[in-house]
């Protein structure tokens, strides 16, 4: 062993436990989240499969092969096909979130693992054990140093996703420990994404879950072609968390000392609303303050009590915040949206469009919403929402959201999932036929084999 390294690494203990789960022995729990993460996926690469940024997506490809773009007649290589699905799920804000994050995990590994086994193991058994590890290894290495890589100027999802996509794609392609550890060490330099995003709205968030996907694909297949990669990938001196958390000492354990026996998957949060996970409580205050009669025009201030590492990507600079310059960077806009919500009495995907933000009842109120930064806030272990709003008359009312609707604490049913998938596939140009046609492949994707035909359209 050289000198100063470990004798089991971090990717060495993990993959020892990856390659020890086996199909049927999932938790029943674990297994209906897996079915919800799939349902939603789907449509969610429905929904946007007729947006701009999926067009010059399918356009930059030049790689066409048998694998499955959901939505579309055209088909491309393994990780096109998950570059394209990851890009479209991650693209309107409305994916899956894990609240200890914050990431985004479905995005990523459904993508990566149902474009891998389309094309080299369809069998819908791995499928299921590819997701469910992809997105438990997503989530756990989001605990490792809480913050720090948002900190650091990096999109958590990218730099993350790489490496369980390429853990999940293993798992689903049936590597062994030693594959899935080089596997590992070469998603390490693969992985990437900064957040400059936030400065003007581009559309580089959005691509980050597909780069990710179809990243984990390639390191997965170099490492069953005897690519190796570095063992001490996580906790080496010039590893993934030093060259993105700015700091090599984490908590490990919080990766691997209860892998495949407790799940976090289990705990995963479908959004409400298509934008910045920790916008949403905010929404939620803001829709009930409306109920209670208050005009838009009543109001003399909104201040909200927010978590000081959100400020930077949902609060500042405050007047872009209020005056979003285009669609998306309003998506992470919390005085818009909070505006939005209470004007119109909910924020859906119309909320995005060029007329929409440019509502001058909208940025009336959101021209009055500040914050302050509370010491106290649980983020990122939970996501909460406060308001108090003073009213010209002197009178002063205030809501808080104590948790993300959606989450653990009130998780959606799978009839929400469902309903959910309705609407994103309608607003995509679904018919209710082929909505009908996708819901039935996808009830029984995990139990046969892998064919996605009748999403391509």
């Amino acid at each position: 062993m050289t000198s100063g390294l470990p004798e089991t690494s971090v990717a060495e203990t993990l993959a020892e436990k990856i390659v020890a789960l086996k199909p049927g022995e999932l938790p029943a729990e674990t297994v209906r989240k897996c079915e919800d993460l799939l349902i939603d996926v789907v449509g969610l690469c429905v929904t946007a499969r007729n947006e701009d940024y999926i067009g010059s997506a399918l356009a930059g490809c030049d790689d066409d092969g048998p694998c499955t773009a959901i939505g579309h007649k055209r088909t491309l290589n393994a990780a096109g096909a998950a570059f394209v699905n990851g890009t479209a799920a991650h693209g309107e804000d409305f994916d899956d979130t894990f609240e200890g994050g914050p990431v985004h995990a479905g995005a990523v590994i459904v993508p990566a693992v149902l474009a891998a086994c389309e094309r080299h193991n369809p069998d819908g058994r791995m499928a299921l054990i590819g997701i469910a590890v992809g997105t438990e290894v997503l989530c756990r290495l989001s605990l490792v140093v809480p913050k720090a890589v948002h900190k650091a100027g990096f999109h958590p999802t990218a730099i993350f996703g790489a490496m369980g996509a390429a853990a999940g794609v293993g798992a689903a392609l049936g590597l062994n420990a030693r594959q899935i550890v080089d596997a590992l060490g070469v998603a390490g330099s693969m992985a990437g994404g900064i957040i400059e995003y936030l400065a003007e709205g581009a559309w580089t968030k959005r691509l980050h879950a597909g780069w990710a996907a179809q990243s984990g694909i390639r390191a997965a297949l170099l490492a069953r072609a005897g690519f190796v990669g570095p063992r001490t990938v996580f906790e080496g001196v010039h590893g993934l968390f030093h060259g993105f958390a700015h700091t090599a000492e984490g908590n490990y354990d919080a990766l691997t000392a209860d892998f495949g026996t407790r799940w976090v998957t289990d705990t995963l949060a479908f959004k409400p609303y298509p934008c910045g996970t920790m916008a949403q409580p905010y929404i939620d205050c803001a829709r009930r303050l409306a109920a209670r009669g208050i005009k838009p025009e009543d109001v003399a201030e909104i201040v909200c009590e927010v978590a000081e590492g959100t400020v930077h990507r949902l609060w500042e600079p405050l007047a872009d915040k209020q005056h979003p310059r285009n669609g998306y960077a309003a998506k992470f806009a919390v005085p818009y949206l909070l505006a939005t919500g209470f004007v119109h009495g909910g924020v859906g995907l119309g909320a995005f469009t060029e007329n929409a933000i440019r509502d001058p009842r909208v940025l009336a109120l959101a021209a009055k919403v500040k914050f302050v930064i509370d010491p106290d806030n649980p983020y990122p272990n939970n996501y909460t929402g406060h308001i108090r709003a003073v009213l010209k008359d002197g009178s002063v009312v205030e809501d808080r959201q104590p948790y993300l609707r959606g989450g653990a604490q009130e998780p959606l049913t799978r009839q929400d999932v469902t309903d959910k998938f309705l609407l994103n596939a309608e607003h995509g140009g679904w018919s209710a036929v082929q909505s009908d046609a996708a819901l039935k492949l996808m009830a029984g994707l995990y139990n046969g084999r892998v064919d996605l035909g009748a999403l391509r359209n």
